[in-house]
Formats: C-alpha cells, sequence, structure tokens
C-alpha cells in the first residue's frame, strides 16, 4: 500500500509558482524559512528565499506541493493535473490563472502562471478523461 506524499512541479521560477499554488489552495502556505534554511541557501550560492531553486508549500493535511527549478519549459499538455473543487474562478484568474476552456457546465480548465493545466469543479460533474 502507497500514500501520496508529495506533487512535485518543474518550473522557471519555484518561489513565484510557489506562492501561486499556496494563494490557491485552501489551508496552504509557503513553508517558512529559518536561519539554517537560509545559511544553507547562501551557501548554495543562492541570495535567499527568491532564488530558492526548491520550494515547497504545505498544509496541516493533504500532500505537500514541491516546486523545482528546471531550464527547460513547458512544451505539451500536462501528463498529469490537479482538479479542484470550488466556485472562484475569479479569484484564481486575479493570482495570474488563465481561463482555457469550459468544456461543459461545471468544469473550467485553467492554466497557473507558468502554463501547467488544472480543472475547476465548480458543480457536480461526471468527469471524463481529457
Amino acid at each position: 500500500m502507497a500514500r501520496l506524499r508529495d506533487i512535485v512541479f518543474d518550473c522557471h521560477h519555484p518561489a513565484s509558482l510557489a506562492r501561486f499554488w499556496a494563494a490557491a489552495l485552501d489551508g496552504y502556505e509557503v513553508a517558512p524559512y529559518d536561519e539554517e534554511e537560509l545559511e544553507r541557501l547562501r551557501n548554495l550560492g543562492f541570495s535567499g528565499p527568491e532564488d530558492d531553486p526548491s520550494v515547497l508549500v504545505e498544509a496541516g493535511s493533504g500532500p505537500r506541493l514541491f516546486f523545482n527549478l528546471v531550464p527547460e519549459g513547458k512544451v505539451a499538455k500536462n501528463r498529469v493535473h490537479l482538479d479542484l473543487t470550488g466556485d472562484d474562478v475569479e479569484r484564481l484568474v486575479g493570482l495570474g490563472a488563465k481561463v482555457l476552456a469550459c468544456p461543459e457546465d461545471g468544469l473550467v480548465v485553467l492554466a497557473d502562471p507558468e502554463g501547467n493545466e488544472f480543472c475547476l469543479v465548480t458543480r457536480q460533474v461526471s468527469l471524463r478523461p481529457a
């Protein structure tokens, strides 16, 4: 038996994408940096949290989210995406998401600021494979 521990995003700017997802998801926040972690970053040649190549977002329950720096950009549709529930599309767009499609009533396909697709289910719909 296995349990989901982390969801990992490859991205160009981990700090800003981590802030987006921490704001988008209820109960999540960017993990705080203590002096030991700041010193570790400095020893690796990074000036601080904004340049951190691997940023953690966590909640009291649920999987952790890691945002890891990669040199290449996103070139195709995600192989895995998140499905969220809620009704505040405008808030997500205000945070930097982009609406990509509304394939059926109650389902909105969005992209985060780096283009990673995710779905927002706004009411009970039958989700089918995309």
